[in-house]
């Protein structure tokens, strides 16, 4: 709980002048999903296409995020809860700010998901579930983190030894396992649209991002 001492201070440029000023919409597209399942992918081709849109986007990648904001995390049960609220609490304060924050984590639990939805107004935060199966997350499995779990070397490990709740009523589904991350991108930009987030003819890119 925040101190008694601290007062929340309203801000002069508000969310509605920066969304006017983008062009679009804020919110969080939070993908969720099995260890493999193509969340990191997703999230950051679809962050490609709307950069290239004109859209102020920020990916929140879980390997990323535990390299500075929660390096003090483990794994655990209680770990992950904490984890999961801090990028929450990130994720709203870049809403505020107009932007689209698009995040990849497993987040296993279905609580912690919705503590996250809870922070945020209502249509602000679009869960994303990146369906594929165990056997497919495991054969692509470039980590080797299937293999060391199965072995014993890592403990609570997401679909080996500590369960993965499925969304029950997400936004989207996706099927990452079997359809092209291109596919899945289109279904991406087209709930965007459906939802108001980003002009309905806003453009697809022509050109291809220069990578450096």
């Amino acid at each position: 709980m925040p101190s008694s001492n601290t007062v929340w201070h309203k801000p002069i440029v508000r969310r509605t002048d920066r969304e006017r000023l983008n062009d679009h919409k804020s919110t969080i597209l939070w993908f969720t999903g099995l260890s493999g399942a193509g969340k990191s992918t997703l999230a950051h081709a679809v962050e490609a296409r709307l950069f290239q849109m004109g859209c102020q986007t920020f990916v929140f990648d879980g390997d990323n995020v535990r390299h500075g904001l929660c390096t003090d995390l483990g794994f655990s049960e209680e770990d992950r809860a904490e984890n999961i609220r801090r990028i929450g609490a990130m994720c709203k304060l870049f809403v505020d700010a107009g932007v689209i924050a698009l995040t990849a984590f497993i987040s296993p639990f279905r609580r912690d998901r919705q503590r996250v939805r809870d922070l945020v107004a209502e249509g602000d935060f679009l869960e994303i579930y990146c369906r594929a199966s165990l056997a497919i997350c495991e054969q692509r499995d470039v980590k080797g983190l299937y293999r060391r779990a199965r072995a014993g070397e890592i403990s609570e490990f997401t679909g080996i030894s500590s369960p993965y709740e499925e969304p029950e009523r997400p936004e989207l589904v996706v099927d990452t396992g079997s359809h092209a991350v291109e596919e899945n991108v289109e279904m991406v930009i087209h709930l965007l649209k459906c939802r108001g987030i980003i002009p309905e003819g806003a453009a697809k890119p022509v050109k291809p991002m220069v990578q450096v």
